[in-house]
């Protein structure tokens, strides 16, 4: 039986620890190859000696990336293009936070977020889009949050910055639709990563009670979300925003 993704090429950001290393193992062992960028070349490095150890289908390949620089972006994508034909699957995950009421927030942090985090995710898209079009074939997943949905205090520019994500890609999911290219989001609510480990334990205790299923989720609940709007079973959805955070945003 072949694998789930068997010859298909996908390209993830942030990929070298949380919720992008699990999407990055998730597709691997999927059959996928999986260009796994991000800043941090020694986590790369460890993430495709883990793939390997497990016995994956598929190989997950390192690849230095600033998604704030747009040159870098697409010098990348026309890199990934020439070694492998083509991108199949492209996954938006990279992020920041820069967290502060928004009365005191600077110009400089509302702008920084905004970048990192919707405007690298139109400069990745238009440019893998342009080759599934040619290639009338694409999937494409954002990683919003459950904050782009609901707004959260002291999140101003991040809550921006996923919103913004959300229409952005159900716009491109219209335009693009017709060339069988899916556009969909994964909102992932209060899932257990660095960022939400430097949360005081307070407020950890505080959020449980808002979540119906009573606990936080874990990055593979993300990367398995993932794994499904790339996958066949999912060809018909698009447009789409899918919440993975224990029924938190109903």
């Amino acid at each position: 039986m072949a694998a789930l993704l068997e010859n298909q090429v996908a390209f993830v950001t942030g990929g070298s620890r949380g919720i992008g290393r699990a999407i990055c193992l998730d597709l691997s062992a999927a059959g996928a190859t999986v260009i796994a960028a991000a800043r941090s070349e020694d986590q790369l490095t460890t993430l495709v000696a883990e793939a390997q150890a497990a016995g994956h289908t598929g190989r997950i390949i390192p690849l230095r990336l600033d998604v704030t620089d747009r040159a870098a972006i697409d010098a990348a994508v026309e890199q990934v293009v020439e070694g492998h034909g083509k991108i199949d699957i492209l996954v938006n995950n990279a992020g920041i936070t820069r967290d502060g009421l928004m009365m005191s927030m600077t110009d400089e942090q509302f702008d920084e977020v905004i970048t990192a985090n919707l405007r690298s995710v139109f400069w990745l898209t238009r440019a893998v889009s342009r080759h599934m079009v040619r290639a009338r074939y694409g999937r494409i997943i954002n990683i919003s949050s459950v904050s782009g949905v609901m707004g959260n205090a002291g999140q101003a520019n991040y809550a921006a910055s996923k919103a913004g994500v959300i229409g952005f890609s159900k716009s491109v999911a219209k335009e693009l639709a017709k060339r069988n290219i899916t556009c969909n989001v994964v909102a992932p609510g209060f899932i257990t990563t660095d960022m939400t480990d430097v949360l005081p334990d307070k407020v950890k205790e505080a959020v449980k009670p808002l979540i119906p299923a009573q606990k936080f989720g874990d990055p593979a609940d993300i990367a398995a979300a993932v794994t499904f709007l790339a996958s066949p079973a999912a060809k018909y959805v698009t447009g789409q925003v899918l919440a993975v955070d224990g029924g938190l945003s109903m």
